[in-house]
């Protein structure tokens, strides 16, 4: 698989070789644990604290004591949510939107379970939000608002910074789950009304198994994990040194080529789509093209299935990853695609092609030649395509119904 182009990076990303090295040292050699006062575990507490004040310096955060290292993203979006609603006893709403990444709805959907009234922002065709409909929202009967930066499908960026300053406004804690946006796009904290904020590591060349809950001094909280005192009590468990220890040079790195993201990535995005909406009839980009991350491309090819495409891609040696959440056997599109009102007969044929620093441009001309004659291929085979073409009523030939 030497050959092998990887474009799934909103999923995971590859561990950079330095950091791995940067790694290793703490599985054999600084061992101990950050807790312990003798020299083993001193020195790995120095390490900690490095780590913590490199992440403080790649999200602009006033103080590093706000960096609180938890397991991944799901961990810090939970911690978040449920430490505001035992903050705030009295109050039984959350605000959160209905594209959100399962870490938070299924969370919302739970709490709905159990009496909290959650209120899911709706958007329009493009993936984005209106905000006259949050601002109704707002009142004292609100814990928090949840909503992420940067869609994992999309890459449809909101506008955290405004909702964050229109929830204090109105005395409400906001939460952003962050995962795609740090180190694609600039964030500086401290110049935001942002009260937490949700990282993964390994979304930024880090591994797998690290990630940071963002808390604002001051803010009122309570721990979802309880025991020992580390992370000044916010944060039960022994820490996962060596992956901290690797998010803290992720953060490094990841800060030094925020430009390289929106210039070199962002080219080799535009490049892929321009190339295969030349080559590919009756195909487009989803989401909000003009305000997106730089590495995400999300293009639904109508009347054909991404998981088809996704097969032969993956046999051509590329990888990519579906706009459908077709597990269980379900076929149904993901509630992204729903969510903008993509008609079915495209919605089933989104496929989401995610960049890093480490693809190039020959790759990308390699997948625009490669895409072509896939999805002509599986055309032949759909019931939504005629000898010439589509359909001219795809409802006739086919209607799903979902569950």
């Amino acid at each position: 698989m030497t050959d092998a182009i990887y474009l799934d990076n909103n999923a995971t990303t590859m561990v950079d070789p330095s950091i791995v090295e940067t790694m290793l040292p703490f599985f054999t050699e600084q061992f101990g644990n950050p807790s312990s006062m003798h020299s083993f575990g001193n020195k790995v507490g120095f390490a900690v604290k490095k780590a913590r004040q490199q992440v403080q310096s790649l999200l602009g955060a006033e103080f590093d004591s706000e960096i609180v290292f938890t397991s991944c993203g799901t961990e810090s979006d939970s911690t978040a949510i449920l430490s505001a609603l035992k903050a705030y006893p009295e109050r039984k709403e959350i605000i959160t939107t209905v594209v959100e990444h399962p870490a938070v709805l299924t969370l919302c959907d739970q709490l709905s379970k159990e009496g909290y009234k959650v209120h899911k922002l709706s958007v329009d065709d493009k993936g984005r939000l209106d905000l006259d409909e949050y601002k109704e929202l707002l009142d004292n009967k609100v814990a928090i608002v949840s909503v992420m930066w940067a869609n994992n499908e999309t890459g449809t960026l909101f506008p955290v910074e405004q909702m964050a300053e229109m929830a204090h406004a109105h005395g409400v804690l906001f939460h952003t789950d962050a995962v795609q946006a740090v180190g694609k796009i600039p964030v500086n904290l401290q110049q935001t009304k942002i009260d937490m904020l949700s990282l993964s590591g390994h979304k930024l060349h880090a591994p797998k198994g690290v990630g940071v809950l963002y808390l604002r001094r001051g803010v009122r909280f309570r721990p979802l994990l309880r025991g020992g005192h580390q992370e000044r009590g916010r944060r039960a468990g022994t820490e996962n040194t060596a992956s901290i220890v690797a998010l803290g040079h992720a953060s490094d790195m990841a800060a030094a080529h925020l430009t390289t993201e929106n210039t070199t990535v962002k080219a080799m995005r535009d490049r892929l789509e321009a190339g295969i909406l030349a080559a590919v009839p009756h195909c487009f980009v989803t989401g909000d093209v003009d305000n997106r991350l730089p590495n995400t491309a999300n293009i639904a090819f109508e009347y054909i299935e991404g998981e088809a495409i996704l097969m032969l891609l993956n046999k051509a040696g590329i990888a990519a990853s579906s706009g459908s959440a077709c597990t269980s056997g379900s076929l149904e599109p993901s509630h992204v695609m729903r969510a903008m009102g993509i008609p079915y007969t495209a919605a089933h044929g989104t496929v989401r092609f995610s960049f890093s620093r480490y693809n190039t441009m020959a790759q990308v001309e390699r997948v625009i030649e490669v895409v072509p004659p896939i999805i002509a291929q599986l055309r032949k085979l759909s019931p939504y395509w005629g000898e010439n073409g589509p359909l001219l009523e795809p409802d006739k030939a086919f209607l799903p119904v979902y569950a």
